[in-house]
């Protein structure tokens, strides 16, 4: 079994066994897996190395790019400020916006855009990855653009651009980035490891990712969106320092774990408040329930997270693996992030489920809110989003 460090409650011994397992057999290089009950860290644990020659052991403050992972981060955002009353969940992005009132887009609402349904699932103009660090550039494209389906009737993930739009949202709210309001408003307070545009001080701390094998799938062609972005691309300076709120988020297990644990917990970790319970509840409200068009499968949008079965927990995931699942009942996150991305044709692999299945083992079970199996195997239209975006 290959060495694991960090701490790990004897409940929870199966989570440790796994990321063991991952790692000694050769699906991970380095990983990190946390859970969270109750607010308290029950799992923190990491192990194998930051560079793909194994040279370099994952530390304790090592952090990676989560890919979609960060989409919980940016929905978090606006969770709060609609709980604040400054953002109104249900009126049009035009409201905040102006200009984004073009081409007819006057009925797409904030809601429609956490749900991908919204109808700007792409840019409509080609765009190479440059162009998406251009804030002013990519927010006034998709302003001018129309949308391809009557907003709300139907899904169709957004990859990149539902962090430029709801970020462009909170931007016009607050007067701050997207990345700026999660720095000052939800890390910074919470002592978090999570950053949405990575000053330059912590890139000795990056383990740079590793594209999926083989080359082919270091591509998504079955998802026509632009700029077309190489896992390569993550490791650059550019990428790093530029704000993209759907997609470069860096952090780690215990990070994503300790910042989500707020909407599994009624808002509030450590003694800082972030929500109301009610605003927390807002993330379950289902907004759409039916075949998504991009990732081939039946989805449950709430809130800018996507909804497991008829329970009370939701999640969502990062392209090659990372993830994050969080339990309202349980009052349990579970998170995991690592280097070495996977990209089996759309439904994920099972690292990520199998740190999740094992943080709801028997041993560790606390009563009822515990009971259930989370594995999307059980339902299929939940295979695909595990690999998110």
């Amino acid at each position: 079994m290959a060495e694991i460090h960090g701490t790990c409650d004897d409940r929870f011994g199966e989570v440790r066994e796994m990321l063991a397992t991952s790692l000694a057999n050769g699906d991970d290089v380095g990983a990190s897996a946390a859970v969270y009950v109750d607010g308290e860290p029950v799992v923190d644990l990491w192990g194998g190395y930051a560079d793909p020659d194994r040279d370099v052991p994952w530390q304790r403050d090592t952090i990676t790019n989560v890919w979609s992972t960060t989409k919980t981060m940016t929905a978090l955002c606006a969770l709060i400020l609609a709980d604040r009353g400054e953002l109104d969940l249900a009126a049009p992005v035009a409201a905040y916006w102006p200009e984004f009132a073009a081409a007819g887009k006057e009925r797409v609402q904030v809601r429609h855009v956490l749900s991908h349904t919204a109808g700007l699932p792409t840019f409509d103009a080609p765009m190479s990855v440059e162009d998406l660090f251009d804030w002013e550039r990519s927010t006034a494209r998709l302003a001018a653009q129309p949308t391809r389906w009557e907003p709300g009737t139907e899904s169709g993930y957004h990859v990149v651009t539902q962090g430029h739009l709801i970020g462009e949202v909170v931007r016009r709210i607050t007067g701050r980035t997207l990345g700026t309001f999660f720095a000052e408003e939800v890390a910074g307070p919470l002592g978090a490891d999570f950053h949405i545009g990575l000053p330059a001080e912590h890139d000795h701390r990056v383990a740079p990712v590793i594209p999926p094998s083989p080359p082919a799938g270091d591509r998504r062609p079955d998802e026509p969106f632009h700029p077309e972005i190489r896992a390569a691309d993550a490791n650059t300076t550019a990428w790093r320092r530029a704000e993209i709120p759907a997609a470069n988020g860096h952090g780690n297990a215990r990070s994503v774990a300790a910042i989500q644990s707020v909407l599994a917990c009624g808002g509030a970790l450590g003694g800082v408040r972030l929500l109301s319970p009610a605003g927390c509840e807002r993330a379950l409200k289902e907004q759409y329930h039916g075949l998504d068009r991009y990732l081939g499968a039946r989805m449950r949008y709430g809130m800018g997270y996507a909804i497991y079965g008829g329970q009370r927990t939701c999640y969502w995931g990062g392209w090659g693996g990372s993830m994050v699942f969080v339990d309202l009942d349980a009052r349990m996150t579970v998170a995991y992030v690592m280097n070495q991305m996977v990209d089996r044709g759309g439904l994920g692999d099972e690292r990520a489920l199998g740190i999740v299945l094992a943080a709801y083992s028997p041993a560790a079970g606390r009563g009822e809110p515990l009971r259930a199996d989370p594995s999307p195997r059980a339902r299929p239209e939940h295979k695909a989003p595990w690999i998110g975006g």
